[in-house]
């Protein structure tokens, strides 16, 4: 079970919540969605809103989804879920069902039904707000020999936080 709380009661640092914990990028309908781990993202205030970053690479079958929605969200769970955490960033939907493969159930979130993973601890529900690919030219030398040596970049997304669940333990 989860409550919803105010994006201001957020007591993590977000730092080692998206870095050293990771998060699952979900999108697309209860029936059919997809996830992903990710290590890169961001949380912060645009347009007079809290928000979220994250970052895809094109051949990522979720960014497929995260195209196609209008809602996606961002689940943060607990280190017992280090091996499924693996799995989802090594593994395509393409050629597995991640879902059933990790033994997650999907939940949606209020009245936008987005998919998010039930056993997360922490749910950030995004309603997409902007979306960009990286430009090369934009990216410094030492990042994109590092970072792109398969010149695959990344696609930005940035959600409005919509709502917020933690849960009740």
């Amino acid at each position: 079970m989860f409550r919803s709380i105010d994006p201001k009661e957020l007591g993590q640092n977000v730092f080692s919540l998206i870095g050293d914990k990771w998060m699952l990028v979900t999108a697309g309908t209860a029936e059919r969605c997809n996830t992903m781990t990710a290590s890169w993202g961001g949380l912060g205030v645009i347009w007079g809103a809290p928000a979220a970053t994250c970052y895809i690479r094109p051949q990522r079958y979720t960014k497929e989804f995260l195209d196609r929605e209008e809602y996606f969200t961002l689940s943060f769970l607990g280190e017992e879920y280090r091996r499924e955490l693996t799995l989802c960033g090594t593994k395509s939907g393409r050629e597995i069902d991640k879902i059933k493969e990790c033994n997650f159930t999907v939940e949606t979130a209020g009245s936008c039904n987005a998919p998010y993973i039930g056993q997360a601890e922490l749910v950030l529900v995004c309603r997409k707000r902007f979306v960009q690919p990286m430009d090369p030219a934009n990216i410094p030398e030492e990042c994109r020999e590092r970072w792109y040596p398969q010149k695959d970049y990344h696609t930005q997304y940035i959600g409005e936080i919509i709502e917020i669940l933690v849960k009740v333990k």
